[in-house]
């Protein structure tokens, strides 16, 4: 699967290929000897405790508390995140359907091609529906939105409200509405986000894990790194040094102008002395994410570069000390955007580009979202990232992420902040 940053490092189809085939010659290799750095990293996979089919009946339960909150009679489910989260069902998309209908009273549901029939029953056999499980199946030449609407009619809701999970395809949901005419399709968000903004202990140590094993994996590669090195180099040292710390990470490499771009340029960039190097990453620990971005150079940074850092780190502090239960996500945003708009780097989105952050949990980017007029109200577990940045057309960018999660009486980052671009982890 082509994650969101490697998408960026390849570009379009035929660059991709022409950038691609370098890469893959080397790993095809496999005997190159990895920096003793990296090499010495250890797994920490044994750290992460899988979540349990108990949990996830929790959170069916929670989800069927919401939907009477918000006067829903069931919610549809079809492959993404959302259906792992309430079923460890993992199912790739397509244009046939397969989807999990739960009601708010009552069962849940499946409907799966008859084909699939044997790989769906071995999934939701471990999920909390596994025991006498009620899967509807469709042949090829049959529809399977006429099985959702007599399911919805076996359950006794055909005339009722139904939430659909928003990543949906919209060729699903509308035949949905075609084969099931009697009931009201809406968003199931109010119940999914419901759910998953606020995350358990166990969410909170599984994300605190992924940000720990991205943290070592930066540090190791950063110590690895020498000038000459390309920022592919540098991101096939990122994903090993993942890897030897026992799960799959990666990271959108940026240098020099290029870090300008807060998401990057498809452009092939070699790394000098002194020239701002910028590392946005993560990986997944049991299907929870960290979002790290570090910025440093390699030699001794300029004063414009330490000026411009040190404006940065005073943004992702200022997030940090106003985040807290029962204040507005926007006002969070406020915070950071303020200390780089007095500082000189404004108005608005001048320089700072972006929102200051996403909500975090199995995907990298979920709900709330720290951004200017969002009213949504901070609570605790809830997880985001702080991402302060200036970025100067041109010349270079700057930008701190460290994931944070909402404590009873204000904010933690899971991980420390960058103390400085010459000495990014803090260490001799």
């Amino acid at each position: 699967m082509v994650s969101r940053r490697r998408f960026l490092q390849t570009g379009s189809l035929a660059a991709g290929v022409s950038v691609a085939l370098p890469t893959l010659a080397r790993a095809a290799e496999g005997d190159k000897p990895l920096p003793p750095v990296i090499a010495a990293l250890r797994s920490l996979r044994g750290e992460a405790k899988p979540i349990t089919v108990e949990e996830r009946a929790a959170r069916q339960e929670k989800a069927r508390r919401l939907m009477r909150e918000n006067n829903l009679s069931a919610i549809l489910l079809t492959p993404g995140t959302s259906l792992a989260y309430f079923t460890g069902i993992r199912w790739e998309g397509g244009e046939r359907m397969f989807a999990m209908v739960l009601p708010a009273k009552g069962e849940a549901l499946y409907v799966s091609p008859a084909f699939e029939e044997g790989r769906a029953r071995e999934q939701i056999a471990k999920s909390p529906d596994g025991g006498k499980p009620d899967v509807r199946i469709w042949q090829e030449d049959e529809s399977p939105y006429a099985r959702v609407a007599q399911g919805l009619s076996d359950r006794g809701i055909a005339s009722g409200t139904v939430g659909v999970e928003e990543t949906a395809k919209f060729l699903f949901s509308d035949n949905l509405k075609k084969a099931a005419a009697s009931a009201t399709f809406t968003s199931a968000t109010p119940v999914t986000a419901g759910c998953r903004m606020i995350k358990s202990q166990h969410e909170i140590d599984l994300m605190r894990l992924a940000s720990k094993v991205t943290l070592a994996a930066y540090e190791a590669t950063y110590r690895s790194m020498k000038v000459g090195m390309t920022q592919r180099d540098v991101g096939e040292l990122l994903e090993a040094a993942h890897r030897k710390l026992g799960f799959e990470g990666d990271a959108d490499v940026q240098v020099g102008e290029f870090s300008a771009f807060p998401h990057g340029s498809v452009a092939i960039q070699g790394i000098r002395e002194s020239m701002i190097v910028m590392i946005d990453g993560g990986c997944s620990v049991e299907g929870y994410a960290s979002d790290i971005t570090r910025t440093f150079v390699l030699g001794k940074a300029d004063d414009k570069m330490k000026q411009v850092f040190d404006i940065v780190h005073r943004a992702q502090s200022a997030a940090l000390a106003a985040a807290k239960p029962g204040v507005e996500a926007g006002s969070v945003d406020a915070a950071a955007h303020k200390v780089i708009t007095d500082a000189g780097y404004g108005p608005d989105y001048k320089f700072f580009t972006h929102r200051l952050g996403h909500g975090m949990g199995m995907d990298g980017h979920e709900w709330p979202y720290l951004v200017r007029g969002n009213s949504t109200k901070l609570q605790p577990e809830m997880t985001f990232s702080d991402e302060p940045g200036i970025y100067i057309r041109g010349e270079f960018g700057i930008r701190l992420e460290d994931d944070m999660h909402i404590t009873e009486n204000g904010a933690e980052l899971f991980t420390p902040q960058s103390p400085s671009l010459e000495n990014p982890f803090g260490k001799a």
